[in-house]
């Protein structure tokens, strides 16, 4: 099994299930509740855009170099953002948490974390990661501060990593959860998800 086959991780309150182009409108909706993509430094899609953007991940999902996923939040029954396994390294078994978006709706409810938990226990336990990345942009405080307070360490930053849309340089964090510390990262998360049941 790789990284990049299909699967789903859930609990009670969340799942993460093969993305497919069934939570197009879901996602749609999703992307429009608070204008996500209005947000220069992050590359939510326009509603518009939906199909596009899940054609694009399951592109990289048929060059193995991505397992996209839609979060369905378990209450509704319905897609409310996208999270990926994506740069994925099979033969060194390095992965990154990426391409992730909610609608704002759900954002600081506890789902992310319980994402975050199920994915990070899946690539350590399950898939025996040597390493866990998380890639942002440095002017994205609310994604920089949700990826520390995961647990996750700053590797550095990439300067004029890439370039966005409107051709701007993007300087890139880097974080990284290694095997030695999932042990507390995992105590950690579970607490926090004890403390928002």
């Amino acid at each position: 099994m790789k990284l990049s086959d299909p699967i789903t991780l859930a609990d009670e309150i969340v799942a993460l299930v093969p993305l497919t182009h069934d939570h197009r409108a879901d996602l749609a909706e999703a992307a429009d509740d608070g204008e996500l993509w209005r947000h220069w430094y992050t590359t939510v899609p326009k509603p518009e855009n939906v199909t596009a953007e899940i054609n694009r991940r399951l592109a990289l999902q048929d060059k193995g170099s991505m397992n996209p996923f839609a979060i369905v939040d378990a209450k509704s029954g319905k897609a409310v953002g996208m999270t990926t396994f994506m740069n994925i390294d099979d033969v060194y078994h390095r992965v990154e948490i990426g391409s992730t978006w909610y609608r704002q709706s759900v954002q600081r409810t506890g789902l992310n974390t319980r994402c975050k938990f199920l994915m990070l226990q899946h690539a350590f336990e399950v898939r025996d990661c040597i390493a866990v990345e998380f890639r942002t942009h440095f002017f994205n405080r609310q994604s920089r501060m949700a990826i520390e307070r995961l647990g996750a360490k700053l590797d550095g930053i990439l300067r004029n990593h890439s370039r966005t849309e409107d051709g701007a340089f993007r300087d890139t964090c880097v974080y990284s959860i290694l095997p030695h510390e999932w042990p507390a990262v995992k105590a950690h998360l579970s607490y926090q998800m004890e403390r928002s049941r």
